[in-house]
């Protein structure tokens, strides 16, 4: 078994193959950030038939190498910083650093100290997560929405609109008002297009609701069948806290 200790950093990543049995290194490659480079990093991977990745802050800089090693395949381990960072400090370099003791370093830890904990391929967890934040952001951008529409009203109409505004009843008295002038035809054109947006928002988050739903059935979840949990919030105490029951 050969470790591939992986330090990635925004541009570039660099990874050391490590002998765990010796602790030596027996190979190193630096590539840059790229997907042409993750291919040409696990095709010279695949000289050691019996390998596993660990990956200094897989959940951070390194997630996006760690989940492209993991659709395709290969083993890979999460190593804190913090654990690399011990390692470097009672190595031979002290509190010198660079990218090829950092990448050593993380393969040492996973295997010799046991900090390395293994990295699970993203699924219905991770989907509903985005599904919930965007929903989040179709909401506050509904809200931003409805509020200017109601800005405009008040100065369309007498007493403005009531609090409770749809796109629907809003077209309903955008039809009575009769523009004098300009500003009123501007303000009222203005009106008419966050209408749209607001139909178009309110489309996206049925939507984005159904996709929820969708996507909490398949995962087996029967959270939905507890009283007061519909899709969404089932998706929500899903993609945030991991609960699937």
């Amino acid at each position: 078994m050969i470790l591939l200790g992986v330090d990635p950093h925004k541009s570039t990543h660099t990874a050391t193959a490590v002998e765990p049995e010796s602790n030596q290194q027996v190979g190193t490659m630096r590539i840059e950030a790229s997907l042409t480079d993750y291919r040409r990093l696990l095709s010279w991977a695949k000289r050691w038939p019996q390998r596993k990745w660990a990956v200094e802050n897989a959940n951070g800089l390194g997630r996006h190498l760690a989940q492209w090693l993991i659709a395709r395949g290969e083993s890979v381990v999460d190593v804190p910083a913090a654990a690399t960072s011990r390692v470097r400090e009672l190595s031979r370099g002290g509190r010198r650093k660079n990218d090829q003791i950092d990448a050593a370093a993380a393969a040492t830890v996973a295997y010799l100290q046991g900090d390395g904990r293994d990295v699970e391929p993203e699924n219905h967890t991770t989907a509903l997560a985005l599904l919930d934040e965007r929903r989040v952001n179709l909401a506050q951008g509904r809200v931003r929405t409805v509020n200017q529409l109601h800005a405009l009203l008040r100065d369309l109409l007498p007493g403005g609109a009531p609090t409770q505004l749809s796109a629907d009843l809003a077209a309903k008295l955008l039809r009575s008002v009769r523009p004098a002038g300009d500003v009123e035809t501007v303000r009222k054109d203005i009106a008419w297009d966050l209408v749209a947006e607001i139909r178009k928002l309110d489309k996206q988050l049925t939507d984005n609701a159904a996709r929820m739903q969708s996507l909490v059935e398949a995962s087996g979840s029967t959270l939905m069948d507890t009283p007061g949990i519909g899709p969404v919030m089932a998706a929500r105490l899903i993609g945030r806290t991991n609960v699937w029951l």
